[in-house]
């Protein structure tokens, strides 16, 4: 397929990036901080995301969706990350939604996310960083099972509807098989959640899961093949990721493209010093270039193509390297008043760092895209 965007793409592009600059620029993000939020996103913007159809962008339309593809949800994250816009929309609209569709447990849960009421968040990881061992159990209890342990970095736990959870049924925990997905309503008694701001200002909490029942239904998949399902959900998370690293990227370089033009030494706009101008070409080389590595593991993703995987972690490699070039270049050319709190520049920095650690870091798919190669 064309690395291009297609006239509905276009649109969809349009649509989204007059929406989130009008109802959720960077200073939105800035109010929600400086009021200290406890929700780390505003519901009323969720709300209107629902309006939109974003919620249930990738929900099948049997449910109530749109049923569109990782490239439609790809092209929303980018101007989400453009303008900072704080919302669940990766987690439950992408990432919960990959994981549920084409499942039972879906049917209770894909029509509620497509309509805005309920925010789904991932408790994937159980380390400081992101990786692939799962140890938390889930041991046979009745005519389901019990979750003991404890999940790390769950953004949104401490607010969401649903958690989707990944948990050990059987082997060890570097084993491949052996993993279960389940999705549980957050109310359940015994799961508890710890928030903590994180540098951007979103929030994550970490899970404790003491004794909690949850009853067959939960299962999302097949008992001890959650492999597949949690593939599934961790690329579309990756992708979606990239794309919104990548949105963050093309907000700070047009914000420093804008101060260039701008600011004067010597009786002449900075933009015209040929050094800068070098830079400048540098980062927007880089940032196409992971533009077309972000959209082709989504067009493979949509086409459920064998080589998708290795695609996405070259994809999210790409993109937070094009971001964090962009956001450490952003501060250089703004000077000094990169570094206050009065520029948004830092804003930028800071959700970048966040975006990039999160579902595997730069040498976690580096690492990953070497290992699949056979290195």
């Amino acid at each position: 397929m064309p690395l291009f965007l297609n006239e509905d793409q276009t649109m969809l592009a349009d649509t989204a990036r007059e929406f989130l600059g009008e109802a959720a620029p960077v200073a939105h993000l800035r109010s929600l901080r400086d009021a200290d939020d406890p929700t780390g996103f505003d519901r009323g913007l969720w709300a209107k995301f629902a309006e939109m159809g974003f919620t249930g962008m990738m929900v099948p339309e049997s449910a109530g969706g749109l049923g569109l593809g990782h490239v439609e949800a790809g092209i929303v994250l980018e101007e989400i990350g453009r303008n900072l816009s704080p919302s669940p929309f990766l987690t439950t609209s992408v990432a919960a939604v990959a994981a549920l569709s084409g499942t039972s447990a879906g049917q209770n849960w894909l029509p509620r996310i497509a309509a805005g009421e309920t925010i789904a968040a991932l408790a994937i990881d159980e380390r400081a960083k992101h990786g692939d061992a799962i140890a938390m159990p889930a041991e046979r209890s009745g005519n389901g099972f019990r979750l003991s342990g404890t999940k790390q970095f769950v953004a949104h736990g401490h607010v969401a509807d649903l958690i989707v959870v990944a948990a050990r049924t059987a082997g060890s925990h570097t084993d491949t098989e052996g993993v279960t997905l389940f999705a549980l309503a957050a109310d359940t008694p015994g799961l508890t959640a710890d928030p903590r701001r994180l540098t951007d200002s979103s929030i994550a909490a970490r899970l404790t899961f003491d004794n909690v029942e949850v009853d067959g239904d939960a299962v999302i998949g097949s008992v001890d093949d959650g492999r597949t399902v949690l593939n599934r959900l961790l690329a579309a998370a990756r992708s979606g990721a990239a794309a919104e690293s990548l949105g963050v990227g093309e907000g700070a370089a047009t914000r420093t493209l804008d101060y260039l033009r701008q600011r004067k030494q010597f009786g002449q706009t900075i933009g015209s010093f040929q050094a800068l101008q070098h830079r400048a070409a540098h980062l927007y080389s880089e940032l196409e270039v992971a533009r077309a590595a972000v959209l082709k593991a989504q067009q493979l993703l949509d086409e459920e193509a064998a080589d998708a995987d290795t695609a996405v972690s070259v994809a999210k490699a790409m993109a937070g390297m094009a971001s964090m070039l962009a956001v450490q270049e952003a501060v250089q050319m703004h000077g000094g008043i990169g570094m206050t709190d009065d520029a948004d520049i830092g804003f930028f920095m800071k959700r970048a760092r966040v975006l990039t650690e999160m579902f595997g870091d730069i040498g976690y798919h580096s690492d990953r895209i070497a290992r699949i190669g056979g290195y």
